[in-house]
């Protein structure tokens, strides 16, 4: 656990030129907007991300764990059965509590107002997987810390869980092919880019489902599971109604969205 970011930073840097290529050998549909100009926004903003949560929590999750381990804290540090099944079973709970979170920031209108940043990218690709304003970053930040203490969760499934979801973000949300029959197969575990656009959908209906970022069971069991967007994958819409022209939709724009009342 001593190298953490470091551990984190390499996972993100090789899944990143994982993604980024197969988009350019099999990309899913065509781009509408500038890439350079969405790039350059979304890394920047994982930049500012970063750069602010260094500063605001000097204990990340990890490190919550430890102590909560130390201290007994937590339902699985009660429970007297093996690391591997702490492990396995941290991952999921707090693949959960993320699901939950989603769910929460669609449905109260003081954290969609935050949430809804994420879902003006008028294309998917790689980057849109990192792309949350650094309140959304804060707030998830927080009920992550509360999670760790909850459920007790050991530091090394604390550690894969956080390099699990930001690698499976980056893979559900890129603009790549996956041949369909892989896909009907691997969605009965995990979601896919094609599970994961539809929740991109202009339609509300649509955008109010797929929550999951990593395991798709969540999905299925509460109800909010839809398979495929009305309009298809090449012809549906991605992003949302009230902003829809790329020029307002720069770093500075994108970092004032909360205060816009429409």
């Amino acid at each position: 656990m001593n190298n953490e970011t470091g551990i984190r930073l390499s996972f993100f840097c090789g899944v990143f030129a994982v993604i980024a290529l197969w988009e350019l050998m099999a990309p899913r549909r065509k781009l509408t907007t500038d890439k350079g100009a969405r790039w350059f926004a979304n890394l920047a903003m994982v930049a500012l991300d970063t750069a602010i949560v260094r500063l605001l929590f000097p204990t990340l999750p990890v490190g919550i764990a430890l102590i909560a381990e130390q201290r007994d804290w937590g339902i699985l540090n009660t429970m007297d059965i093996p690391l591997s099944a702490k492990v396995i079973a941290g991952v999921v709970m707090l693949d959960f509590v993320i699901y939950l979170q989603h769910v929460l920031f669609h449905n109260l209108p003081v954290l969609w107002r935050i949430h809804r940043m994420h879902h003006t990218d008028l294309d998917l690709d790689v980057t849109s997987g990192n792309r949350f304003h650094p309140l959304e970053i804060i707030l998830s930040l927080g009920i992550k810390l509360g999670a760790v203490i909850l459920t007790g969760a050991p530091a090394l499934a604390v550690l894969a869980f956080e390099i699990i979801l930001n690698a499976t973000s980056m893979f559900n949300h890129g603009n790549i092919r996956i041949p369909q029959p892989v896909d009907r197969w691997l969605r009965q575990l995990l979601v896919t880019p094609d599970m994961h656009r539809v929740h991109h959908s202009i339609i509300p209906r649509e955008t109010n489902s797929n929550y999951g970022f990593n395991l798709s069971w969540w999905d299925r069991l509460c109800g909010t599971y839809r398979d495929q967007p009305d309009e298809g994958h090449e012809g549906m819409t991605i992003g949302l109604r009230e902003f829809r022209d790329p020029r307002a939709l720069t770093l500075h724009r994108l970092l004032i969205m909360p205060l816009k009342l429409k």
